[in-house]
């Protein structure tokens, strides 16, 4: 909800789509440089308490962007500051969050909560934007220009405090191993185990490439007001619609998560959401837009729901922190920076043109990927499947 709130006052502010991409780097330059420590620290430290730390974290930033926004800003750089502090708190909550499923059900149960956590948590990053550009709406259409900003940051910060007071009140059958130093060698612990487990490698590095590459929704503020000719209550509804998707495709997979085919799924997925992303650029109406970015997020959904069975069941816990930052690295590198790469490429070529070499990209990736670097992701059939070979390589 805060980003988008951001998203759509930066460019209110300035009106240059490269602002728009700077959102994107602010938050991903620190999230880069901390993530090894980050992970480093998850397998260290009570996970639930860098939740909380970093929960609190978030409080705060939301506290000053309200405050920010009420005293009606007219500059961009303090905003791209408490976006910084943003992406130090997402440094290390990201990981801690992640390999912290196991550590509150049985072993028996795992597979279950995983795929559970999974969709959820990839719902809320798609529908919590989308709420924010409805809410952004509302709040600007009550109480002037200037509200809608400030609507949204009071609303993030009351469901963190919510966040807050529910992550206090979780206990876990969490046993913390020795500590170690935070040396080189255990840092790049979750590199090295990435890099040998090539099917865990290729699902996460498709992500980043394919992602990279596709990120129309960083665009959507600029694409709102000078494709489609319309304002915020559109933008909110554009906003929702891959949430929409991606919460209906969450719910189909909670009922019949993917069992067979799983590489030809997840590839399948991906190329849903470049074709989407080619569909979205394309069209001046309304109702093909919301339906392509519902596809969009749909599509997405199957990706990143595989990836994080996947990454979750082939980690060990010891190094299920670091594992999970390498994850969280690529993941904001093709979020994150994947805005910047929209806003950059968007001021050189243009904004309809940049998003169509955007999806173009997106597919040329999922084929490369499929039928040269990661053939046997392809193939996958099962997740035992690929746990068994793991077993007999070693």
């Amino acid at each position: 909800m805060l980003i988008v709130a951001v998203g759509w006052q930066v460019y209110a502010i300035t009106g240059r789509v490269l602002d728009l991409g700077l959102i994107g780097l602010s938050q991903f330059l620190p999230f880069l440089c901390l993530s090894l420590f980050a992970g480093h620290a998850a397998d260290q430290y009570d996970r639930r308490w860098i939740i909380r730390l970093c929960l609190l974290t978030y409080l705060s930033c939301a506290v000053v962007l309200l405050v920010l926004a009420l005293h009606h800003l007219t500059i961009v750089w303090p905003i791209y500051g408490v976006l910084a502090v943003l992406g130090v708190a997402r440094a290390f909550q990201t990981p801690a969050s992640q390999a912290f499923v196991p550590n509150l059900v049985p072993q028996s149960s795992l597979g279950n909560a995983i795929a559970i956590s999974s969709s959820t948590f990839q719902v809320s990053i798609i529908a919590g934007p989308s709420i924010g550009g409805v809410v952004y709406a509302l709040g600007q259409s009550a109480n002037g220009f200037h509200s809608g900003a400030a609507f949204v940051y009071g609303t993030a910060a009351a469901l963190m405090a919510i966040s807050l007071g529910a992550m206090v009140l979780i206990r876990t059958r969490r046993i913390l191993a020795d500590r170690t130093a935070a040396t080189w060698h255990s840092l790049l612990e979750g590199l090295r185990f990435v890099w040998r487990q090539k099917p865990v490698l290729g699902a996460i590095s498709l992500d980043l490439f394919a992602v990279l590459f596709g990120g129309a929704t960083a665009l959507l503020p600029a694409f709102t007001k000078d494709v489609l000719h319309a304002g915020p209550a559109v933008f909110g509804y554009l906003r929702a619609a891959p949430g929409v998707g991606a919460a209906a495709m969450a719910l189909w997979l909670t009922w019949r998560p993917v069992t067979r085919r799983v590489g030809q799924c997840m590839f399948g997925g991906v190329a849903v959401f470049g074709v989407a992303t080619l569909v979205f650029c394309l069209t001046h109406r309304v109702w093909v837009a919301l339906g392509a970015l519902a596809c969009l997020g749909a599509g997405d959904m199957v990706s990143v729901y595989i990836r994080q069975l996947l990454v979750q069941l082939e980690t060990p816990d010891a190094i299920r922190g670091r594992v999970s930052a390498v994850n969280s690295v690529f993941i904001g590198a093709s979020n994150e920076l994947g805005e910047f790469e929209s806003g950059v490429t968007a001021a050189w070529f243009g904004l309809v043109p940049s998003i169509v070499v955007g999806g173009v990209v997106t597919l040329t990736v999922t084929v490369l990927w499929a039928g040269v670097l990661f053939p046997r992701l392809w193939r996958l059939q099962t997740f035992e499947q690929l746990k068994d070979r793991s077993t007999h390589a070693t």
